[in-house]
């Protein structure tokens, strides 16, 4: 069944494995007839500190925060992808969470459940793709997987985009070109199946 997906290559550098991973995804997406919007990270141009904001009175989003606005809401299937750079991701893709995800858009705080804020972009599901130095087996033992946990729980799952489903290229510093390859085949794998 053709989807709506919008691919967020988190990356702040121009190349990066996360932007050969990504553009394989959406190579693949796109071939198998699946409607998709790519968007790279470094090409941004925002402030990504929300400074003197508040919730009462917003920083206006720069043109780039509001393409990204546009795309989540026209997606019904958000891929991001990133690598974890001391425990999370890199500061530029948190400022854009910060900036983006606002109450009135990503979540509604006057009417809440248990406690939580409504939020307001149920209906669509995602894909984590990350990639890491750090060994899967040491990220689950003595990490506890907290990158996954924060942005399934605190980002994702908080504005209502769920199940986050989680793929993970760990030793990804200097990967030999086959691995990259076998990993690139694996993304393209899940771009044909809007997985």
């Amino acid at each position: 069944m053709k989807k709506r997906i919008f691919v967020l290559n988190g990356h702040p550098g121009g190349t990066s494995l996360s932007k050969r991973l990504s553009e394989a995804y959406a190579q693949a997406a796109t071939k198998a007839g699946h409607d998709l919007r790519l968007t790279h990270l470094h090409d941004l141009t925002f402030d990504p500190d929300f400074g003197e904001g508040s919730y009462k009175t917003l920083k206006p989003l720069e043109d780039d925060l509001q393409a990204v606005a546009a795309d989540l809401e026209w997606s019904e299937h958000v891929v991001l992808l990133t690598p974890m750079w001391w425990g999370g991701v890199p500061a530029k893709l948190k400022g854009l969470f910060d900036r983006v995800l606002l109450p009135g858009f990503a979540f509604d705080p006057r009417q809440k459940r248990l406690g939580l804020p409504k939020p307001l972009l149920a209906g669509r599901t995602a894909r984590l793709i990350m990639t890491s130095d750090t060994p899967d087996w040491f990220f689950r033992l003595a990490y506890g997987r907290a990158m996954v946990r924060q942005l399934r729980a605190q980002v994702f799952g908080y504005v209502g985009i769920k199940p986050l489903r989680v793929t993970h290229f760990s030793e990804a510093s200097h990967p030999a070109p086959k691995v990259v390859e076998r990993w690139s085949d694996a993304v393209a794998a899940l771009g044909r199946a809007a997985r």
